[in-house]
């Protein structure tokens, strides 16, 4: 997979696996996926997402699949520090990189 585009996947309690499905079965070897998933209870706040997200990311997309806010916009964050784009679907923070359109 040389050439393929490296797309980094988060999600949380399996929101994204249609759209993961989707990417596998139509994008074929174009793309080199990866996803993390966090599939446990989260608390309502989190202050700290350091125990949730990496601190860097080595993708040419990221898609955000979380339903968590604050770990949506901890990652945006990440995303524009690394300088990669970022897909957060129906998300409305504002960080500069992240395109959230409506779902």
């Amino acid at each position: 997979m040389g050439d393929s585009q490296k797309i980094l996947v988060f999600q949380q309690q399996k929101g994204g696996e249609k759209k993961i499905r989707g990417i596998i079965k139509y994008g074929g070897d174009k793309f080199d996926l990866k996803v993390i998933s966090i599939d446990f209870p989260l608390p309502e706040v989190i202050e700290d997402a350091v125990n949730y997200l990496p601190k860097k990311i080595r993708a040419d997309l990221v898609l955000d699949f979380f339903k968590h806010q604050d770990l949506s916009y901890d990652l945006a964050l990440i995303c524009r520090d690394c300088q990669i784009p970022v897909i957060a679907s129906g998300n409305k923070m504002k960080v500069e990189g992240a395109i959230t359109p409506p779902t």
